[in-house]
């Protein structure tokens, strides 16, 4: 068990590690963290950081050391990265659901696996294996890279008339999952926490619509059946105990609707706090931050109940020099990352606002 007093190590500066370190800081920890650009958000709410690359081993090994467990922020740290530091200090979540989720295909093979549904997919490392892929899964499909993918990055959509050549050319030619493009109703997730005890908590299914491929809003609750949600919470518990999970993630799930009523396909694990569970900051008993500091700790994880019905709206570029209109606004909770310029595309803060149930 990590006391407090007890120093956590993030890899990763940005909004998650700074949200992060505001919570460890509420229950008293201290947190360190290490992230290769100077200008990090989460620098200026941590009592330490070290400003070095993730492949410099010698800085790594001397940061692992300074801190009592060590976390990350995001799912991309290299491989050999998640080995040094965890040859030198515990690591949660482990390397094992790291790799899992960093490669498209791999993720899909394990949850297929483990008999949860997913899209159609199929291995494509060219032409040749696209265009077969193609001829088993059909069109419309979804073409990504197996790595480095998020927010829409790394990923092209494949339609009756797309050219499968230089669809995989927008791709950079590079190692790649085709998926079968599913026709669903709307986008969920659900975010849960794990202990190595084995404790699970889940937050109530939320609603995610997207602009740009870039998260918009979330709402809470969902608007699916109680069946629906419990089968969310299920899928994400045999996930986590599969993979040995500490700490939160997040299982984005696509709901589909028909005759036979809703069910629920897999679309991407997150091994981390996520961007659907920032309603909780202000709309639950817990934070997922709380929660994910909780967990790695070793510490009971807390309440998940939610405080009413809540609307979680991201601020993208722009949208965050209205901060004086949203901090004028009657129950409204701002949060901004602390980021020196507003760029297209950009994740700048997010506006919590929570509604009695009977509105």
């Amino acid at each position: 068990m990590i006391r407090p007093g007890s120093t956590l190590g993030i890899l990763g500066g940005g909004q998650l590690g700074r949200m992060m370190a505001m919570a460890a800081a509420d229950l008293g920890l201290r947190t360190h963290i290490y992230a290769p650009e100077r200008n990090s958000p989460a620098f200026d709410v941590a009592a330490e950081h070290t400003v070095a690359a993730y492949e410099d081993e010698a800085a790594l090994v001397r940061f692992a050391k300074a801190v009592d467990v060590v976390t990350y922020e995001f799912e991309n740290v290299p491989a050999a990265t998640a080995a040094i530091l965890g040859a030198h200090a515990p690591l949660a979540p482990n390397a094992h659901a790291l790799a899992v989720s960093q490669d498209r295909l791999m993720e899909k093979t394990f949850v297929a696996e483990l008999g949860i549904a997913t899209a159609p997919f199929a291995a494509v490392a060219g032409e040749t294996d696209l265009v077969g892929a193609l001829e088993r899964i059909g069109r419309p499909a979804v073409l990504k890279t197996r790595r480095f993918g998020y927010d829409g990055k790394g990923q092209v959509m494949i339609r009756p008339d797309t050219d499968p050549a230089e669809a995989f050319a927008a791709i950079g030619r590079a190692p790649a999952i085709l998926e079968g493009f599913v026709p669903f109703e709307r986008e969920v997730s659900v975010v849960a926490a794990r202990t190595a005890a084995g404790a699970f908590a889940a937050y109530d299914l939320c609603a995610n619509e997207h602009r740009h491929h870039i998260l918009a809003t979330t709402r809470i609750p969902a608007g699916v059946s109680r069946g629906t949600e419990e089968a969310a919470f299920e899928i994400a518990r045999s996930i986590a105990e599969a993979l040995d999970y500490v700490g939160v993630l997040a299982v984005e799930l696509f709901l589909l609707t028909g005759e036979d009523g809703e069910r629920l396909v897999v679309n991407e694990i997150a091994p981390r706090v996520h961007n659907s569970g920032h309603w909780t900051l202000g709309g639950a008993v817990t934070s997922q931050f709380e929660q994910h500091v909780r967990a790695i700790c070793g510490w009971p994880l807390g309440a998940t109940g939610r405080l009413g019905r809540v609307e979680m709206q991201n601020l993208i570029g722009d949208d965050a020099h209205a901060w004086e209109q949203v901090l004028a606004e009657p129950g409204a909770h701002l949060h901004l990352y602390g980021k020196a310029e507003a760029r297209p595309g950009r994740k700048m803060g997010h506006v919590t606002r929570v509604y009695p149930e009977s509105d």
